[in-house]
């Protein structure tokens, strides 16, 4: 067993959080952008508060250590999603450049939070280039899979290539369809989590056919997500460990599913925290290290 960036389902030993009360701020700070933002309803400050909190115990009762992101002036609610500003490699942070304009101080954010933590930096992605961290998967740790979209262009995926190359990782680009257009939120990790090196939560109506098919060909098994729990973050979830797994609740079908799978499951209610934003538990955390 050994320390690794590389991997979206190791044991979590190490990630980033944003606590909602230093990312929603007050009613005033919600009123202020949920509409703007693309927020399906304004969040309650109260109940958001009490289901980060039981978001974050899962958490720890699972052994990561945790970091928090600082409350910063510069940046709005939807810094809670904090996997985006950043990608986390072997020799270091990407900070990257975030397609969605009101987001664009988050990056500089966490970097920030990134060197005051130790942290080292490998490189940032530069305009007119743009890559979120959603848009990004490690499949093993040789191959990191990259959506082409909305989000992240083909200058930010260039970039990316570049500062991946002396760790000779094999970049998958994966083209994604306009689906509900540039204002809506959709990364590659809207239709893929990964669970365990061989298993991974799909929603196959919206996944590019080679990209589906090369997973297919190198062993992966597909949890499929039903339509009616796409929406409700069904697809997004979160390895704690290789089939230990964290997701939203209200998504019955694929919890089930996970567990036929020989899952563990915990979850968290996110109505505040994610539905009503569109992020899940992948969305919530900046995972630094695994052990694999």
């Amino acid at each position: 067993m050994h320390l690794t960036s590389h991997s979206e389902t190791g044991k979590l030993k190490s990630l980033f959080i944003k606590h909602a009360k230093h990312a929603f701020l007050s009613d005033e700070h919600i009123e202020t952008h949920w509409k703007h933002l693309n927020y399906l309803d304004k969040p309650n400050l109260n109940s958001a508060l009490r289901e980060f909190e039981s978001f974050e115990t899962i958490l720890k009762q699972n052994g990561a250590d945790l970091y928090h992101l600082p409350e910063d002036p510069d940046v709005n609610m939807d810094s809670i999603y904090c996997r985006d500003a950043a990608i986390a490699t072997n020799l270091g942070m990407i900070i990257c450049n975030m397609g969605k304009e009101a987001r664009k101080h988050e990056p500089r954010a966490e970097r920030k939070a990134f060197e005051s933590n130790d942290i080292p930096i490998l490189g940032s992605i530069f305009a007119p280039g743009t890559l979120e961290g959603g848009d990004v998967a490690w499949i093993d740790e040789h191959t990191l899979a990259v959506g082409h979209t909305y989000r992240s262009n083909e200058d930010g995926i260039r970039q990316l290539k570049v500062l991946l190359a002396p760790m000779h990782v094999n970049v998958i680009v994966v083209p994604l369809p306009h689906y509900k257009g540039p204002g809506d939120v959709f990364h590659l990790m809207s239709i893929i989590s990964p669970v365990d090196k061989d298993l991974a939560v799909v929603y196959s109506p919206l996944m590019p056919i080679a990209f589906r098919n090369e997973l297919l060909r190198r062993g992966y098994q597909f949890i499929e997500v039903a339509d009616d729990e796409f929406e409700t973050m069904g697809c997004n979830v979160l390895a704690l460990a290789p089939r230990v797994c964290m997701m939203v609740d209200g998504n019955p079908k694929t919890k089930l599913a996970l567990e036929n799978a020989g899952c563990t499951v915990f979850e968290y209610k996110g109505v505040e925290i994610s539905v009503k934003g569109g992020g899940g538990p992948t969305c919530l955390t900046r995972p630094i290290q695994r052990y694999v």
